[in-house]
């Protein structure tokens, strides 16, 4: 038998989740946390982090790294009231970094919390009817969600089932509620009836998309339910299963792979096929290495005919033939969009998802006037952008009039700035390699410049960097994917497609910026003398053999007829 990781001891030995958190949390001599509770933390949504730009500083004059707290709100579909926008607004400034930060999972991040205003914020969130409960760690994670406010009782149906997954799945234990707010313990065990004593052997990323636009990018995902529709009716969803991003530099053995199409299920079947696929993976997953233990693995370990045959033996029925679909865009559909029911969506333009006052920009106070003034929700996108929900005709001139005043009115953007995408990376992620966020605004706008010099300024190309190979930005999925290797270097990958339904492959490695930028220089040129009519940037790559069109690990889907 395999001997288990750490992290499984750590889980086995929790006490359900508990461990010595709350010691941990009082522990006043240091701004961290013992090592153990790092790992639990994560479980009830908070990550241990310490500024990497003070970290030698630091260590020179012999302190403690200068550790503080990310916490990520449970957002099922990234919808949240006025109220709860203000709570995180408040906080951020109270607690926080004064920013925040929206995220590919649809959701926030309180970033720079220091140990002692971990229990006070979280308080206040649950005031607010908001909880970090499994936002992280090896649970089902904030479930995102993909729009439609065109059709507004399926945009609400898939909302709905979006929080019925994120209920379904919360874990049984009542630590959360002990270690962070106070709660008195009840006496008796708390069976973990879904998954187990050790819960999942790792992530667990589950999403819902609605074709045609692939704004969720479905199969990046270890669980996908596309939504098959007639008109407004939802007459089902397609299982989607064995996505994720995740590799390491230098280890073969780890590799992105897109989400299988498995069949097709009635929509009332949801909770139980997905808890189907939550135990399997649960029952199956690999315990002893944590970079083989996605489900992605496990699906190829046990080989797809395997897995669905194990699925329906838990169902007691054969899933239905997948059902048809295509996706033709991908992204977030910006500007005013009327939402079907006399009421309108607005979505804008986030870049790199941090939202903050800089200079004569000032988001957050737009925001937050807005919130305090009308009546409104607002949603977070999958592409970390924000859209404000369920507006009166009435007020859409007023909205505008605010956002002009703080000097945010949605601009006309190229394509490629509108929909770049960039992880948080240095100076908090402890993975990081290399930039990203912070590179992001500096570097699009010299792809800008290229796509103008070879007349592309007004085509759609796709750029995705990351700090390193785990992937928070779905890089492996991008027409340019740019991975950290080192610091100021990235590995560039080309060849995904413009729907999200191909990965890229390595073109060239470790390069610094100006190497990428000839590179892009002399491949737009090639693109703009050589390509097809209306050939995508990343369809050119693959055609004229710049990168390899096979992949060692190939994830065909079950193409529905």
């Amino acid at each position: 038998m395999a001997t288990l990781s750490e992290v499984e001891r750590i889980k086995a030995a929790s006490d359900g989740l508990r461990g010595s958190l709350a010691l941990s949390l009082d522990d006043a001599p240091t701004a961290g946390l013992r090592e153990d509770d790092q790992q639990l933390i994560k479980l009830h949504g908070i990550y241990q982090q310490d500024d990497r730009d003070q970290r030698e500083a630091r260590r020179q004059r012999k302190l403690e790294p200068a550790y503080s707290f990310m916490i990520r709100v449970r957002l099922p579909a990234g919808i949240c009231s006025t109220g709860q926008w203000l709570t995180m607004d408040a906080l951020a400034s109270e607690h926080g970094d004064g920013s925040l930060k929206l995220t590919t999972r649809q959701t926030f991040e309180l970033q720079g919390v220091i140990k002692e205003s971990l229990r006070p914020t979280l308080q206040a969130m649950d005031r607010a009817l908001l909880d970090a409960i499994a936002a992280c760690g090896d649970v089902n994670r904030n479930v995102i969600a993909g729009a439609a406010p065109d059709r507004p009782a399926l945009q609400a149906r898939l909302q709905a089932d979006a929080v019925a997954l994120s209920e379904h799945f919360l874990p049984a234990t009542r630590a959360y509620h002990e270690i962070f707010l106070g709660a008195e313990r009840v006496a008796g065990g708390e069976p973990e009836p879904i998954y187990g004593p050790t819960y999942l052997p790792r992530k667990f990323k589950t999403v819902i998309a609605v074709p045609p636009r692939n704004d969720v990018d479905l199969y990046a995902h270890d669980l996908g339910f596309v939504a098959i529709c007639e008109g407004d009716e939802l007459l089902g969803y397609n299982l989607c299963v064995g996505g994720g991003m995740g590799t390491s530099h230098g280890e073969p053995s780890t590799y992105p792979r897109v989400a299988t199409v498995l069949g097709f299920l009635p929509a009332t079947q949801l909770l139980p096929v997905a808890e189907a696929v939550v135990t399997l993976q649960r029952d199956h997953g690999d315990r002893s290495n944590r970079k083989q233990a996605r489900l992605k693995y496990t699906l190829d370990r046990l080989g797809t005919d395997h897995f669905l045959a194990l699925l329906n033996e838990r169902l007691g029925e054969a899933l239905q033939p997948a059902r048809p679909y295509a996706f033709s865009e991908r992204g977030d559909a910006f500007g005013w969009q009327a939402a079907g029911d006399g009421r309108w969506w607005l979505t804008l333009r986030i870049e790199g998802g941090r939202l903050r006052d800089a200079g004569e920009q000032r988001a957050r106070s737009a925001l937050r006037e807005i919130a305090s003034r009308f009546d409104l929700r607002l949603r977070i996108t999958p592409n970390q952008n924000l859209s404000l929900i369920d507006v009166r005709d009435t007020d859409r001139a007023a909205i505008d009039a605010v956002l002009e005043g703080h000097g945010c009115a949605p601009q006309a953007l190229s394509p490629l700035r509108r929909d770049a995408l960039a992880c948080v990376a240095l100076p908090l992620c402890p993975l990081a390699m290399a930039e990203a966020e912070r590179w992001l605004p500096q570097f699009a706008p010299r792809v800008e410049a290229l796509l103008a010099q070879h007349g592309l300024a007004d085509e759609s190309v796709g750029l995705r960097i990351t700090g390193c190979p785990n992937g928070c930005a779905r890089p492996y999925l991008a027409e340019i994917g740019l991975i950290g290797k080192a610091p100021g270097r990235y590995n560039l990958l080309l060849g995904g497609d413009r729907v999200g339904e191909r990965l890229n492959a390595l073109y060239r490695e470790s390069l610094d910026e100006p190497a990428i930028l000839a590179e892009l220089d002399q491949l737009f040129g090639r693109w703009a003398a050589e390509r097809h009519s209306g050939e995508g940037f990343g369809d050119f790559t693959r055609r004229t053999g710049l990168v390899d069109g096979s992949s060692p690990h190939p994830a065909p889907r079950r193409e529905p007829a």
